[in-house]
């Protein structure tokens, strides 16, 4: 990352990192939008029976005495959101998704499916071991699939399994396909919009990322993280007249004072 991008991605603060954790994929550049044949690749294999079990057991391993009884005890007891709540408190979402997804076994409630999914696909943003990352996102696909067969009409949870084989399996055009199929019927998905321009970025295709992030803009020009992002584009393609204006764009929406003045300077600097 450039010297200006990183300054630019700090002054944002916590509404761009809001966006960065929570919405942004983490997709890798080699892979690009459209496979150049018109197709996608076949379907990759799924591991039904991933878990964390070996995580679980060695982080219990790890507590001290006095925690690790009270957390056996509300697993006896199956308390299962009493669980995910010790393991939030103890940072470590990843394990407090396992106990999410025990709570939706038991609720089998697609609400509680597309909860769990989502854990496990945010907790990979905060694992320190990367062996294991593709185990998460083989139990976030897990959960929205279940989810998704008892509501099969959630396009959130489409769009979220689709990033989880962009992100986390061997065939990122199988989740690229899945999305292109979403924005057949719904083309005006925010959301949608967003990760197609994200992975454009990774991707190294400015010119497709610039479209959607401003189609993001046409459909809610209050969105107002997605001008931090086309600021970007335009800065990458040194396009220097195009990012000052999208950033003055960007002041003219933000209330935040401190982001505003910020940015302004920043403007400033770019002009120079």
């Amino acid at each position: 990352m450039s010297a200006k991008k990183t300054q630019l991605v700090l002054i944002a603060g916590a509404l761009l990192l809001f966006v960065l954790l929570f919405i942004a994929p983490k997709i890798a550049p080699k892979h690009s939008e459209d496979d150049g044949h018109g197709h996608s690749s076949p379907q990759s294999k799924i591991n039904e029976n991933a878990n964390l079990n070996v995580y679980v057991s060695m982080a219990l391993k790890n507590l001290e005495p006095s925690q690790k009884t009270k957390v056996e005890n509300l697993i006896a007891t199956k308390k299962t959101d009493s669980v995910s709540v010790f393991w939030d408190k103890m940072k470590r979402p990843d394990l407090a998704s396992v106990y999410a997804e025990q709570q939706a076994v038991t609720t089998n409630k697609a609400q509680d499916w597309f909860k769990a999914g989502n854990r496990y696909y945010y907790s990979v943003q905060f694992t320190q071991d990367k062996t294991e990352v593709p185990i998460l996102y083989q139990c976030a696909i897990r959960c929205f699939s279940k989810g998704l067969q008892l509501d099969p009409g959630n396009t959130d949870a489409k769009i979220m399994r689709a990033s989880c084989y962009v992100e986390g399996t061997a065939d990122p055009m199988q989740g690229i396909t899945l999305l292109k199929a979403i924005e057949k019927t719904d083309s005006n998905n925010v959301k949608l919009q967003l990760n197609f321009a994200f992975f454009s970025v990774k991707s190294g295709q400015l010119d497709k990322a610039i479209v959607r992030f401003n189609k993001v803009l046409a459909i809610d020009s209050n969105y107002i993280e997605a001008y931090l992002h086309l600021a970007d584009s335009y800065e990458q393609q040194g396009k220097t007249d195009k990012t000052i204006e999208v950033l003055q764009k960007y002041c003219s929406k933000t209330n935040d004072a401190t982001a505003k003045l910020e940015i302004t300077k920043y403007i400033q600097q770019l002009r120079k």
